[in-house]
């Protein structure tokens, strides 16, 4: 019995880190947006990052996507952001679906990235008024 104590908790232990990267990744997600901080969500982005904001669509490098980001959070103030849905494609596929609120409007965030080295790596942001 004691010879398996080690190996418990190394299983302990290992989904206790998985645990703390979910919740960082969450957080992140979390943050940038509600604080509408283009210059903060442009450290995640993937060098090429497809943005679709309410129609308006293209594939934009990761410095281009911050300038879009920074026009939207201007024109959209951000009141408040809650993810409201999380899935997974595979182990490193993260897909967030979140409400973004702006001067009463409700919109709807969809936040497609990777985990690269434990870190969320954005390659696709969609922003649609509902």
């Amino acid at each position: 019995m004691f010879k398996l104590l080690p190996f418990f908790c190394s299983i302990v232990m290992i989904l206790s880190f998985v645990g703390v990267m979910h919740d960082q990744n969450n957080e992140v997600i979390m943050t940038t947006f509600k604080t509408g901080s283009s210059r903060e969500i442009a450290r995640y982005l993937e060098q090429g990052v497809e943005l679709n904001i309410n129609g308006n669509q293209g594939e934009f490098s990761k410095n281009q996507a911050e300038l879009v980001l920074r026009d939207f959070f201007k024109k959209y103030p951000p009141e408040n952001f809650e993810i409201v849905h999380e899935s997974n494609s595979g182990e490193q596929i993260k897909n967030y679906i979140g409400t973004y609120t702006s001067m009463g409007d409700p919109y709807r965030i969809l936040i497609k990235g990777r985990l690269i080295r434990d870190e969320m790596r954005i390659y696709s942001i969609e922003i649609m008024k509902y």
